[in-house]
């Protein structure tokens, strides 16, 4: 890389840093451009604590869990890119209800997080790429097969049948595609189609609600 790209790159793994507009434009793409983050908060960065001593650390143990809890230590660590919380999620153990997985694994969760039926019904849900759903754990093997695992960390936008990753899909002007990764059910078959219409409508504005499933490979 360039000397700027190459400072860049540098600077940002030394100094605290924060993506600033115009990142995420809606339909457009906009180039990277970091802020220093003391200069994003308005006030001096506070120095890491690795304790449980740190609140922010036992807050961030809690907030991830009320998003994908049950998950163990490994599946935090993954997602949050930090090595530093065992004392935060030491201090607030006591506050956690814990499981144990299929390998023996520990699981932590909020007490009163919703845990509904392993029977109760997933949707079809279409993914976008590198959705925290499939990333936020360590063990992708829960929403993934191994097979397709490189899915995930390979920009392709993905579709869920009944909680697990079955199809991929793209975009183009006039159509939503759909790409089996397997063979679907007629049932799966037709509410992959349906709910694809309903994405092809909001990203046409309405004007196309064209699907193509194409055939499940051999």
């Amino acid at each position: 890389p360039g000397p700027r790209a190459l400072g860049e790159m540098v600077v940002a793994a030394l100094v605290p840093m924060a993506q600033a507009p115009p990142r995420g434009l809606w339909r457009t793409k906009g180039g990277v451009r970091n802020v220093a983050l003391s200069s994003w908060l308005g006030r001096p960065v506070d120095p890491p604590v690795t304790d449980g001593a740190d609140p922010v650390g036992r807050s961030l143990v809690k907030r991830y869990l009320a998003a994908y809890g049950p998950a163990a230590t490994a599946d935090l660590r993954a997602w949050s890119g930090l090595a530093g919380l065992p004392g935060a999620v030491a201090a607030v153990r006591g506050e956690l209800v814990r499981f144990r997985d299929e390998r023996g694994r520990e699981l932590l969760d909020l007490p009163d997080a919703p845990r509904p039926d392993p029977d109760t019904p997933a949707p079809v849900r279409f993914l976008p790429a590198f959705d925290n759903a499939i990333l936020g754990y360590h063990d992708r093997g829960r929403i993934i097969d191994a097979a397709h695992r490189g899915l995930s960390v390979a920009g392709e936008r993905v579709v869920l049948v009944d909680g697990r990753v079955a199809a991929t899909w793209t975009v183009s002007e006039d159509a939503v595609t759909v790409g089996p990764l397997g063979t679907l059910s007629r049932a799966d078959r037709a509410a992959v189609t349906d709910e694809g219409r309903k994405l092809a409508l909001f990203l046409s504005d309405g004007d196309s609600d064209r699907v193509r499933v194409t055939a499940s490979p051999r």
